[in-house]
């Protein structure tokens, strides 16, 4: 019986706080930390969040946090993500659920030098792919993964110009991958270029940007202030119930600031309009109040 490879992989774990885990982007920023992937509607008002430990990538947790929502409020009609939940996986289920997927811009993937995904062509009806030098790419298996492999014909490529910018495979081969659920994916990626979809990609700065930026720089969540998963999530979960309610009573105190503009040229107002601006200040100071 052939004995399987293991690879050991190198964890890293935190003596003071185990539950968190070791967050790495880039080069500069690597340290243990949690991670709190959260929604917010076009108004940013948070809807929801899960928190995790640091080295829970992003688009595990989108379908969870799309679950508690539906639970909780209703099915969004349409979904905003950055590019950390631009996968496959998350464009089938979005889609599938009835939801518009807004996913944004990546760069492509690959060895820098060679030609990347996108310089080669998916043709549906063949089930191939036709390189930069019009030869195709034939399927060849599914991974365990679930993804289709397609691959170039060694005799073609041995003799291609084009050989070098193509592959350093040394059998002179190219191949690609394509997921299962990727024609999901190309769904967004030509939304994308649509007017509606810029409109409301250019909305996510505002809206759930503006909350992360509120949260560190008024509300002290750069740092946790406690250990343990639990801990965290209860400052979190704290932390985003005041941001709302700070966000609710500003726009309480919108309404209610016509009163004051009245009151101080109050001579120069019939008294009936004063009256009725009275009346609507003092609705909304109640409820403010409560």
């Amino acid at each position: 019986a052939r004995k399987e490879s293991q690879e050991e992989k190198e964890s890293k774990i935190s003596d003071t706080d185990p539950e968190s885990g070791y967050y790495v982007k880039g080069e500069r920023e690597k340290q243990f930390a949690y991670s709190f992937h959260t929604a917010c509607d076009t108004n940013g008002f948070i809807l929801g969040s899960i928190v995790t430990p640091g080295n829970i990538h992003d688009s595990q947790q989108l379908i969870p946090l799309i679950e508690k929502l539906k639970n909780t409020l209703s099915t969004p009609s349409v979904v905003v993500a950055d590019a950390g939940y631009k996968t496959p996986i998350i464009a089938k289920y979005l889609w599938s659920q009835g939801i518009e997927a807004v996913l944004p811009y990546t760069r492509p993937k690959g060895k820098e030098g060679l030609f990347s995904k996108r310089a080669f062509l998916y043709d549906h009806y063949l089930d191939s792919y036709l390189c930069p030098n019009e030869a195709l790419l034939s399927y060849v298996r599914t991974t365990r993964d679930g993804y289709r492999l397609y691959k170039s014909n060694s005799l073609h490529c041995s003799s291609c110009a084009l050989l070098k910018d193509c592959t350093q495979n040394k059998q002179k081969e190219k191949m690609i991958l394509r997921h299962l659920w990727e024609p999901y994916l190309e769904v967004s990626e030509e939304l994308r270029y649509t007017e509606q979809h810029k409109k409301w990609y250019k909305r996510r700065k505002e809206t759930i940007e503006r909350c992360f930026a509120d949260a560190k720089e008024k509300h002290g969540m750069r740092w946790t202030t406690y250990r343990g998963l639990a801990k965290v999530t209860l400052q979190a979960m704290l932390t985003f119930a005041a941001m709302n309610l700070k966000k609710m009573a500003n726009w309480l105190w919108k309404k209610a600031m016509p009163f004051y503009f009245l009151t101080l040229n109050r001579k120069n107002v019939p008294s009936q309009i004063l009256n009725h601006e009275k009346t609507r200040f003092s609705t909304v100071w109640n409820a403010l109040i409560k």
